[in-house]
C-alpha cells in the first residue's frame, strides 16, 4: 500500500477511515486481497461511519466482488470517496458507498470482466459464459446505484467507458464532485493503465 490502510478519525463519535490505494488481489495484481481488507475492516470495530478513500485501477474480480460484499453487509454508513481513479473492479468497490463523492479531477473505469483460459473449445466456452455471468451481476450493481436498466450498462462495459467527476455524476455512478481541494497526488494516479483499451479519460473518446 502506499498510504496507511486504516486510521481513525474520530474515536469518540466512531468514525474510521479505510484507503484502497492499490490493485484489487493478490498474486498476479500483487495488491489489496478480500482477506486483507477484511482485516482492516475489522480492526475498525463498532464504528458508526466508514470513510473509503479509493484510488486503484482494479483488479481480481472475485476479490472485489468479496470487498464489494463485505462493505454491503457492514452496519456502518459507509461513505466513499474516489481520489484519484475507480477503475474496473475498483468501480464495482465504490457502489457500496451509501454516498459516493469524486474529487474533480479524479475518474471512474467500467468494463466487460476479463479472464485467462487454457484448454479446450468448451472450456473456453464455459469461461465466457462464466464471465458474461460476471458482467451481467456487475452490470446490476451499477444500475442498482445509477437507478437506470443493466442492459445499458453492460453497454457502456463493453466500450470501455470512461468518466470524468462530472460525467460519473451525471452517469449516477456519483452523487457529487467533492468540494474539497483535491488530492494532486491521487489524481496522478500512479499505476500503469496500458493493460486498458484507453489509458485514462484524456485517451477515451
Amino acid at each position: 500500500m502506499t498510504a496507511p490502510n486504516i486510521r481513525f478519525l474520530n474515536r469518540g463519535n466512531k468514525k474510521g477511515e479505510i484507503w484502497l490505494y492499490d490493485q484489487v488481489g493478490e498474486g498476479f495484481f500483487g495488491g489489496m486481497s478480500a482477506k486483507q481488507f477484511n482485516e482492516e475492516l475489522n480492526k475498525l470495530g463498532q464504528v458508526d461511519t466508514i470513510n473509503l478513500r479509493i484510488n486503484s485501477p482494479g483488479g481480481s474480480v472475485f476479490d472485489g466482488v468479496a470487498i464489494y460484499n463485505a462493505l454491503q453487509r457492514h452496519p456502518a454508513r459507509l461513505e466513499v470517496d474516489v481520489d484519484g481513479i475507480a477503475a474496473s473492479i475498483a468501480s464495482v468497490i465504490a457502489m457500496a458507498g451509501d454516498e459516493i463523492r469524486i474529487a474533480r479531477n479524479a475518474q471512474v473505469m467500467i468494463h466487460s470482466a476479463w479472464g485467462l483460459c487454457v484448454g479446450n473449445a468448451a472450456e473456453m466456452k464455459q469461461m465466457a459464459e462464466m464471465l458474461d455471468h460476471i458482467s451481467d451481476n456487475i452490470a446490476s450493481i451499477y444500475a442498482a446505484k445509477a437507478g437506470t436498466e443493466p442492459a445499458a450498462w453492460r453497454d457502456a462495459m463493453a466500450a470501455e467507458t470512461w468518466y470524468s467527476a462530472e460525467e460519473a455524476v451525471a452517469a449516477g455512478l456519483a452523487d457529487s464532485v467533492s468540494k474539497a481541494e483535491p488530492d494532486e497526488d491521487a489524481a496522478k494516479a500512479h499505476h500503469d493503465l496500458s493493460i486498458f483499451t484507453y489509458a485514462g479519460r484524456s485517451a477515451a473518446p
